[in-house]
């Protein structure tokens, strides 16, 4: 009978299973149809027979648990696989513990387990302090304790100085600082000091405490940095400051004695030096001006002295042209000179004891007088007689011609 037709047995057709119950399918049918696939693939062989039955049952169903366990353990190795390096580090990375690479910032792949990471930072400033240890003490300024055994150093005039420094580093190469030294930052601690010794070996006391600074960390930080390099450290020092440097605390006292008779002897040599600078441009104008006048001076006598001899030279040519009228002049004029200057004059006559006496003050006053007398007194008469005691008044070339009337042994009348 057809599948269609009447009264044909029930739903026959074939869409429907070919009249079989349509329940829901059996799980462990469906594990173990799978679990029959990956033994397929895996080379197994398939669960068949009655007495394999009970085995085939459960034999799937532990294979889809491992199946399942892979996976997740195949996300989770690869999510510990995969590690990510932020800025301003570094990742090391190390297989079965020997050094492989050094990753830059970004995601990253390693083989987990086998694979080690280390992160470093190489843009973190460190600090470390040398010759002093600061604390948190109980007040609101940390609390700084010193270190004599750091902080202690010989100077080169052979004091003590106690010096204390600060230095900020960073991580240069992240290889060198993991695996070439054992403790990167006590090495560091350690060259620094060793560089401070050596510098403040090479200098006094004075240089130290006073204008030395700038230099002293300077050379402290090239030597500090040399040495670091020659260890392989890794490390890079940035800046060493100088907190502080002073002598110790038991010869403070002295100390501070002899910076004040330096601030003393600084002081007046100050003083002096502005008192030098005040005196000695003085003297310099002084000098000056004196070294003018002697310049003038000399122009002036050599002037004269050159008029001198061109006079010279021309009365010695009158001289030579009419020798009698040269003689007599120079001498009217040499007497002329001389008794320009006297007020008294005594000639001695020729063959004769008498000494004549001529007043020439009071003939010259007498001459001045009269001839103010004639013209202040009214009617043109005198105030006043002539002293007996003086001389008729004469006027000056009368009284040269009898000079040389005198003198030529003429009789005066």
């Amino acid at each position: 009978m057809a599948w269609n037709e009447p009264g044909g047995g029930g739903n026959r057709d074939p869409w429907s299973g070919g009249g079989r119950d349509q329940g829901p399918p059996d799980l462990d049918e469906v594990v173990r149809k799978l679990s029959d696939k990956f033994g397929a693939l895996l080379g197994g062989r398939q669960g068949g027979g009655d007495g394999g039955s009970g085995a085939g049952a459960s034999g799937p169903r532990f294979v889809g648990i491992g199946l399942v366990i892979g996976i997740i353990a195949l996300i989770g190795w690869l999510v510990a696989s995969v590690y990510i390096v932020n800025e301003g580090e570094r990742g090391v990375v190390l297989r079965f513990g020997r050094y492989l690479e050094t990753t830059m910032p970004g995601p990253h792949l390693r083989l987990f387990p086998i694979d080690r990471v280390d992160i470093v930072n190489v843009e973190q400033r460190r600090f470390r302090e040398v010759g002093y240890r600061s604390g948190s003490g109980g007040g609101r300024q940390p609390a700084v304790r010193s270190v004599p055994k750091e902080a202690l150093m010989l100077t080169q005039d052979e004091n003590i100085v106690d010096v204390r420094l600060a230095v900020q580093y960073q991580i240069r190469d992240p290889y060198l600082y993991l695996f070439r030294v054992l403790d990167p930052e006590g090495v560091l601690v350690q060259v620094v000091e060793s560089a401070t010794r050596e510098t403040i070996g090479k200098s006094t006391m004075d240089f130290v405490l006073t204008e030395g600074r700038s230099a002293i960390v300077t050379d402290i930080q090239k030597l500090s940095q040399r040495i670091l390099d020659q260890y392989d450290t890794g490390l890079q020092v940035i800046t060493v400051v100088l907190q502080d440097a002073q002598p110790p605390e038991e010869v403070q006292d002295a100390f501070a004695d002899a910076i004040k008779a330096r601030e003393d002897e600084q002081r007046l040599k100050n003083e002096a030096e502005a008192y030098a600078n005040e005196v000695i441009p003085r003297a310099r104008g002084q000098a000056a001006r004196r070294l003018q006048e002697a310049a003038a001076y000399k122009d002036q006598v050599v002037a004269q002295a050159q008029g001198e001899a061109s006079r010279f030279n021309q009365l010695l040519t009158a001289y030579r042209q009419a020798p009698q009228v040269t003689r007599e002049r120079l001498y009217l004029e040499t007497l002329e000179t001389v008794l320009s200057r006297a007020s008294k004059v005594l000639v001695d006559m020729k063959g004769s004891n008498n000494l004549l006496y001529l007043p020439l003050d009071r003939m010259l006053k007498a001459g001045e007088g009269s001839g103010a007398s004639d013209t202040h007194a009214p009617g043109g008469a005198a105030a006043s007689e002539p002293s007996a005691s003086v001389s008729p008044p004469i006027d000056g070339s009368a009284a040269m011609t009898r000079l040389r009337d005198l003198s030529r042994g003429r009789e005066v009348r």
